[in-house]
């Protein structure tokens, strides 16, 4: 062998590898962007990294990431992710936007779903998508003609809306993204036919459920049945979104039903982030349902308006900074877990969900003029705002759960963070068979952290700290952090395709 037989060897980590359950201390050998060898007293590498002290694990996957850009991923990158995919609402036209992401830098890999809300504006009031628009700005569009949200689709509107669906899939869509609850009026008949669509692909819908309320009729419990019903009947895998922030008061019930369809062997696979506060448009028809308070059990004054931190004393102040800007971002306190116990063991149930995948819901980066941070500069601008959940999800799961409360040991924790989120879409994205693993062969997507050192460090009055711990962050082979410091020249990140594009 030459000199130097790896392109990067990591030095006496404590290499952990949820699939085989490998956990002990070794070398990890890099060569081309993949996993080359692991084992002890390996050859030299070009680059040599002391993991002594420190975990080396897979990149965290992100199924849930709607940041999309270099300065997100920066801030993710520090969380520990490596892949970032906008699958919970998705993009069309999906070609446009895998060709608009491949001329921008992007550090974590990337990939979407296929937008039923885009096509549902398109097909019902005319509204063109926009592949370079953000997922978020997308979903404020079409206010003045709310006919896409509350209407049921005609038999004919439905088909065009598939057929729509059908391009976005042969074009590399990673399954169907379908946030329901942005679109309550879609009926239960459409509903089957944008599921059939995701059955006959092999490919996933990532649901968030059409209804957030504690009470029927159209409660969370309601809307959760409804998604076990459509994985029965059309054979559909069902990944629920966010189950923490759609479940609100009913996380148990919610979870107690979710459990026994999984046990009848449907399709039905879940995920959560760890904070009690959620963030969607202000325009989000829930925030303006009749009874908002006795359906949520949420006073108006925890909906909190991002960029200026108004709070609103009722439903007439969201509609008015609705018609302002209907794309402004708010923050929805559900759960107040610094100050109810009760409220943290209800978070602790969605978080905790026996095989589910932590998803960040990570936002994009907002300036005060409610413009979307589009830019290189390091660290972000001081103005640019967010969700703590866009810079310490992973972080502060991991610290939380497993270092300060011991509720969940490290391999499991690392599991729900890596292998969990890969095994629900790798059916659909074959390139995910390679990550969210240490394995030799499988992609270089890797993290070297300290346990005891890792920590979130974004709070909603000061959201632009990235997390700390992570020592080391390398995707497919190129390190982006290093000794803990962002390496502001790279960008490595690659596109994710569904199966359309590689049949």
């Amino acid at each position: 062998m030459s000199a130097a037989a790896f392109d990067c060897v990591i030095r006496g980590g404590r290499v952990i590898d949820p699939e085989t359950g490998h956990d002990r201390i070794t070398d990890v050998g890099l060569r081309g962007g993949q996993i080359a060898a692991i084992g002890d007293g390996l050859a030299p590498g070009t680059e040599e990294i002391d993991a002594t002290g420190l975990i080396v694990a897979p990149g965290f996957v992100d199924i849930h990431a709607h940041g999309q850009s270099l300065a997100a991923d920066r801030m993710q990158a520090f969380d520990g992710v490596t892949t970032a995919l906008e699958l919970e609402v998705g993009a069309l036209p999906v070609a446009g936007w895998y060709a608009a992401q491949a001329e921008r830098r992007r550090l974590c890999n990337y990939g979407t779903s296929a937008a039923w809300l885009f096509a549902r504006q398109e097909v019902m009031i005319g509204l063109p998508p926009d592949a370079t628009v953000s997922s978020m700005i997308g979903m404020g569009q079409g206010a003045n003609d709310r006919r896409w949200s509350v209407d049921a689709a005609s038999d004919a509107q439905a088909e065009r809306i598939v057929a729509r669906l059908r391009e976005a899939m042969d074009e590399g869509a990673i399954g169907i993204g379908i946030p329901n609850g942005y679109a309550p009026g879609a009926g239960i008949k459409e509903l089957t036919l944008v599921c059939d669509l995701a059955a006959e692909t092999g490919s996933v819908t990532f649901t968030h459920i059409a209804n957030a309320s504690n009470i029927d009729p159209a409660s969370s419990v309601d809307s959760y049945v409804q998604i076990i019903g459509l994985a029965g009947a059309t054979g559909a895998h069902m990944h629920v979104c966010h189950l923490n922030s759609t479940s609100l008061l009913d996380i148990e019930r919610a979870v107690q039903v979710l459990l026994r369809a999984q046990a009848q062997g449907l399709p039905i696979t879940v995920e959560a982030y760890p904070y009690g506060t959620g963030s969607t448009v202000v325009s989000a028809g829930f925030l303006q349902q009749p009874d908002f308070i006795g359906r949520t059990g949420s006073p108006y004054d925890r909906v909190e308006l991002l960029r200026t931190g108004e709070r609103f004393a009722d439903a007439e102040a969201i509609r008015a900074a609705a018609e302002r800007d209907s794309g402004d971002i708010i923050l929805w306190h559900f759960l107040d877990t610094e100050n109810d116990a009760g409220h943290q063991r209800l978070l602790d149930v969605s978080v905790l969900y026996p095989g589910g995948a932590i998803a960040s819901d990570a936002l994009p980066w907002v300036m005060p003029d409610g413009s979307l941070y589009e830019g290189d500069a390091w660290p972000l601008p001081e103005k640019a705002v967010s969700h703590p959940r866009s810079s310490g999800t992973f972080t502060r799961f991991i610290g939380d759960y497993v270092r300060e409360r011991g509720k969940i040991d490290l391999m499991e924790a690392l599991a729900k963070c890596t292998l969990i989120p890969t095994r629900v879409i790798e059916g659909a994205a074959p390139a995910m068979q390679r990550k969210g693993r240490i394995q030799t062969g499988c992609d270089a997507d890797l993290v070297v952290f300290d346990l005891a050192g890792l920590r979130d460090r974004a709070t909603f009055r000061a959201m632009n700290r990235p997390a700390e711990g992570m020592r080391h962050v390398i995707v497919n082979g190129t390190a982006v952090i290093r000794d803990g410091a962002l390496i502001e020249s790279v960008a490595p990140g690659r596109a994710i395709l569904g199966r359309g594009l590689q049949q």
